[in-house]
C-alpha cells in the first residue's frame, strides 16, 4: 500500500528531468559498478579491469567508457587527461552522495 505522499514522491521521481535522467542512466548495465568503481578511486580502466578480474566479475571496455562518459555527462564524475587519448575519471560531491546513498540502500537490505 502507498503511503501519504509516496504517490507524488514517485511521480516527481519519474517526471523530473533530471531525476528521470538519473533514473534511466541507473537502470543500465553496469552503472551501478561503475559508481562504485568511482567510489573507490577506480576510474581508470587499468585498475577497473582489474578490481572486476580479481573478483570475479566481468565489465568490457565499451560498457565502461559508455557508463562513464553518461556518468559524467550528469554531474556524478570529472574526467582527467592522462595523455592527448587517454583520461581517468573521479567522482564529483554529487557522484559520492549517490554513491553513498547506493551503499546505505544495499546494506539496507540486510541480505
Amino acid at each position: 500500500m502507498v503511503k501519504s505522499g509516496e504517490e507524488e514522491k514517485i511521480r516527481h521521481i519519474l517526471t523530473d528531468s533530471k531525476l528521470a535522467l538519473i533514473k534511466a542512466m541507473l537502470e543500465k548495465d553496469h552503472a551501478i559498478d561503475c559508481i562504485f568503481l568511482l567510489h573507490m578511486n577506480r576510474g581508470k580502466w587499468k585498475e577497473a579491469k582489474e578490481f572486476m578480474r580479481a573478483n570475479g566479475l566481468t565489465l568490457s571496455d565499451g560498457t565502461f567508457r559508455a557508463r562513464m562518459i553518461e556518468i559524467e555527462s550528469l554531474g556524478l564524475a570529472e574526467s582527467k587527461y592522462i595523455d592527448p587519448l587517454k583520461k581517468y575519471y573521479v567522482a564529483t560531491k554529487f557522484g559520492e552522495k549517490v554513491a553513498k546513498l547506493l551503499l546505505e540502500f544495499f546494506d539496507k537490505l540486510g541480505v
